[in-house]
């Protein structure tokens, strides 16, 4: 997508402490680089910490908690991995609901690595096909998904995909969803 293709659109990524910080800062640069606003939506308000794989990264200032936030005032949401990050958003139930309103309205969901592990708790893969890190396959297989291992998966309105290594892959399809929709605000 070129610069300024998605002017007016606003994503929303869903994250906490423990966030791995490629797959958060990369495709915010993005999607910020296409036109689109970004906010960093979280368990609570400051600031979360992320991680470089297991050695502490930066931290990120956080634009709304998910209770102050509506899925209706955003046009995609981003969930990115790490291991501690969907762990802690899969037991809160105001995040949980959050992505359950996003996969219902048909509006873009990505998520990527351990990512997934929030659409599982969310009730979102059954019948899907979706991608994972590896150690997420039994989980998602479990929870009604066929599980395939390719740098990124298309279904429908999710888009998942497996590692950082596979970000590329992840931001464009996550950039072509974007675009092929029309703004939720003008």
């Amino acid at each position: 997508m070129a610069d300024g293709a998605a002017a007016g659109r606003r994503v929303a990524f869903l994250l906490t402490d423990g966030v791995e910080e490629s797959e958060y800062v990369r495709p915010r640069e993005a999607v910020e680089r296409a036109g689109a606003r970004a906010a960093l939506v979280s368990l609570r308000d400051g600031e979360i910490q992320a991680m470089r794989h297991t050695d502490k990264g930066g931290r990120h200032r956080v634009d709304t908690t998910v209770a102050q936030a509506d899925p209706a005032d955003y046009d995609a949401l981003v969930l990115p991995g790490g291991v501690l990050n969907p762990d802690l958003l899969r037991m809160d139930a105001g995040a949980v609901e959050f992505v359950r309103a996003f996969v219902r309205s048909g509006r873009p969901v990505a998520a990527i690595c351990h990512g997934p592990w929030t659409l599982v708790e969310a009730d979102a893969v059954r019948g899907r096909t979706v991608t994972s890190w590896p150690s997420l396959r039994t989980d998602l297989t479990n929870a009604g998904a066929t599980w395939v291992d390719e740098e990124v998966r298309v279904d429908g309105n999710l888009i998942t995909s497996r590692k950082p290594d596979d970000l590329p892959a992840f931001c464009a399809a996550l950039l072509q969803e974007l675009g092929s929709r029309e703004p939720a605000h003008a």
